[in-house]
């Protein structure tokens, strides 16, 4: 089973008996949002991606892809070849390292600075290569033609039902029982949907990965 973006429409207002002009309206916002409800909750190595660009001498940010959900490794290439990795840390670890970002120095730390940028410590002294391995978001559903699917839609339909049906019954006020019905489904379905993603959880990172979550 799976769902085009007109099938999964049409499901939401089957389940909801709710064809009101507002409510069709939103239909894209509710799936938009199951999808970053089961983006944000479970990691699918299939949406990992590799992305190169070049550390700027003297320039201590280096900007993040736009699809960027969370990273796995950053590295560059030196001047003879090798491939050096940087440790992830907290931006107070990166700050309290390098308080004067007018030092500058071979790269040994990044850290998340905000939306748009990570931030490098120390600050580059050369143009190096970089490479950033990371967990992206996908194109949504609503972005497709009537007939258009995503990986998600074909293979996490139930969580994509549910997780829609949870925004819209909230949009309708709906039955509180209904509601935890609904997340309940959902929560069944995303943890099928884990073990096909994650199998089990890491216990060997260097050899199997380790599993990124977002902080609490």
């Amino acid at each position: 089973m799976s769902f085009t973006y007109a099938q999964l429409k049409q499901a939401i207002q089957d389940y909801t008996e709710n064809d009101e002009t507002t409510f069709v309206t939103n239909l894209p916002i509710f799936i938009r949002n199951a999808e970053e409800r089961i983006l944000k909750s479970i990691q699918l190595d299939l949406f990992r991606k590799n992305a190169t660009a070049n550390f700027t001498a003297s320039q201590q940010y280096l900007a993040s892809p736009s699809d960027f959900l969370a990273p796995f490794s950053l590295s560059y290439t030196d001047a003879e070849g090798e491939k050096n990795f940087l440790l992830f840390k907290d931006v107070n670890l990166l700050q309290e390292f390098n308080p004067d970002s007018s030092v500058e120095g071979a790269p040994r730390y990044y850290a998340v600075f905000d939306i748009d940028n990570f931030i490098i410590a120390p600050t580059p002294d050369s143009s190096y290569v970089a490479e950033l391995h990371y967990y992206y978001r996908p194109d949504s559903l609503t972005n497709k033609a009537e007939d258009g699917t995503t990986w998600l839609s074909e293979n996490a339909t139930l969580a994509m039902l549910y997780g829609s049906l949870i925004e819209a019954y909230t949009f309708m006020k709906g039955e509180p029982d209904l509601i935890q019905n609904y997340n309940q489904r959902f929560i069944e379905a995303a943890g099928s949907l884990k073990l096909l993603g994650e199998a089990k959880e890491p216990t060997q990172e260097y050899t199997v990965g380790r599993v990124i979550r977002a902080k609490q």
